[in-house]
């Protein structure tokens, strides 16, 4: 088993990987049968196998990874890319600074010295995805390519390993779009972008949705500049388009130059640099010079390499692997987790899904009590700053009559004190009732404040019960009691304003 290719390498990155793929690891002689066999080490394998072994009730686990543990979270996703947008928005906050009475004189970016930190946070928090961990909770860790020989029978490494159950959970990877030139010109994605030491100078993004936004956005604040290349006329197209229309507003004062209705239509490499000629509307043709290409195109399944055909589990080469509401493929002791399947390509939408498999596989007799897909109430987070967090429906996908309920973060004093005053609390709720169907939340710490809302769908709390909740003032997310505060207002009528004048005459 080869150690996986990093180049350059550290201490912090030779840290990682002997805890997430060490160079001597040893596969175990596989036991006679499994109760679950988990393939693939990223945030719903580990949950599945951690969860199943710690129930403690003695099942025999095995988990395959064919590369480093924690999955794109850990090494290539969530977590590097946080560094990178935490360390971007102190730039923001400098530059920002004159309007709040501070003089800054000057910024200087240490581009190496942010990637170093971000493989320092890495490491650190590696442990607790470590190969070592996972054994040290009693499972059977095979590092390898798995494959399904049968449908109770596993290889991976030269072994086999008989299961009763198994769960896949191999995740996504970047999808590369069809552009002449593209490939022998090169291009990074979230795999490969982490790897940088120094800042492109000129950056294209190809894509504008969460990866791309988010990205494009750092590194124009870290000192490139950044030209973010997206093929429909909204950026982050599932988002509220007003809430789109912030992120984009706040990008171009960035400086991030954002081409929109645009598409790559070739790539040549020349002494200037990368040439990538674009087709705008009206059949417009532009041409943008860089050093580097970032691709934030979407997602598309690792399935090629399972097997699946041979053992009957039904996929789709775009989908993923198939599953119904239980999470089972079209074999019913073979379930799926994570980004392998889901819209959701979320940690934490991985997470909740992998709980729901070890429920069903091991604690639904019979097939009764089993935990839907559907039933789960997602929030999800696009980190630029600002935030926009969202949870529930939007307006056009409800099946029933709505009203909405928008606060303005302009009008809530922390906002306006903290000079950020661009975004809004919008609530949307059941026609003639306080039912809370989804929010959207635009505002610089949108994520931490969308799990109120989150907090009252999942319990069936409605948006006028929240107004009886304190919130401390001064803090934005008092604008979500505001947002109660306004939709009880709406409850006054003229038969509602008489019995309040008869109350207060008999009080």
């Amino acid at each position: 088993m080869n150690p996986i290719d990093m180049n350059p390498i550290d201490k912090y990155d030779r840290q990682l990987l002997n805890r997430v793929h060490p160079s001597d690891w040893i596969n175990p002689t596989p036991q006679s049968e499994y109760d679950l066999v988990v393939i693939g080490a990223g945030t719903a394998g580990l949950v599945v196998a951690a969860g199943s072994a710690g129930l403690g009730i003695g099942l025999k686990i095995a988990l395959i990874e064919k590369e480093s543990m924690g999955g794109d979270c850990l090494n290539v996703g969530c977590v590097p890319s946080k560094c990178l947008i935490r360390s971007s928005r102190v730039v923001g906050e400098i530059q920002n600074a004159a309007s709040l009475g501070v003089a800054a004189q000057g910024i200087s970016i240490d581009f190496a010295v942010v990637m170093e930190r971000m493989r320092k946070v890495r490491s650190e928090i590696s442990q607790n995805d470590s190969a070592q961990r996972f054994r040290d909770l009693g499972i059977d860790v095979f590092f390898g390519t798995a494959q399904f020989e049968d449908p109770h029978h596993i290889t991976v490494a030269g072994a086999s390993l008989k299961f009763k159950k198994a769960v896949i959970a191999t995740g996504a990877r970047a999808k590369c779009p069809d552009v002449t030139g593209l490939n022998e010109a090169g291009f990074l994605t979230n795999e490969s972008v982490f790897s940088l030491t120094e800042h492109p100078k000129r950056l294209a993004v190809i894509g504008g949705g969460p990866i791309g936004c988010e990205l494009a956005q750092a590194f124009q604040r870290l000192g490139s500049e950044v030209t973010l290349i997206h093929k429909n006329a909204q950026l982050l197209d599932k988002e509220d388009p007003e809430a789109a229309e912030i992120v984009k507003t706040q990008l171009q004062q960035d400086g991030v130059n954002i081409l929109t209705n645009a598409q790559c239509q070739s790539v040549v490499t020349s002494d200037r640099g990368k040439v990538l000629t674009i087709q705008l509307p009206n059949d417009q043709i532009t041409e943008i010079i860089v050093d580097e290409i970032l691709i934030g195109a979407g997602r598309q399944p690792n399935i090629e390499k399972l097997n699946l055909g041979a053992i009957g589990i039904e996929f789709d080469s775009r989908k993923g692997v198939l599953v119904n509401d239980y999470l089972q493929t079209s074999q019913p002791h073979i379930f799926a987790a994570g980004d392998i399947y889901m819209d959701w390509k979320f940690t934490h939408a991985a997470d909740f899904a992998a709980r729901i498999v070890i429920k069903n596989a091991f604690f639904s007799p019979f097939g009764l009590g089993k935990s839907k897909l559907s039933n789960l109430i997602m929030p999800w987070v696009t980190y630029t700053q600002p935030e926009i967090a969202h949870v529930g429906l939007y307006a056009n996908q409800a099946k029933v009559s709505t009203t909405t309920i928008t606060i303005p973060m302009s009008t809530v004093d922390r906002a306006i004190t903290d000079g950020e005053e661009n975004g809004f609390v919008k609530v949307l709720l059941r026609e003639g009732s306080d039912e809370i169907l989804g929010a959207t939340i635009v505002a610089n710490h949108a994520g931490e404040m969308i799990s109120e809302i989150t907090t009252a769908m999942v319990n069936k709390i409605g948006l006028g019960k929240l107004a009886a909740v304190i919130h401390p003032y001064p803090t934005q997310a008092d604008s979500i009691r505001k947002a109660a505060d306004m939709y009880r207002k709406t409850l006054l009528n003229d038969r509602t304003r008489n019995l309040l004048k008869l109350l207060s005459k008999l009080s």
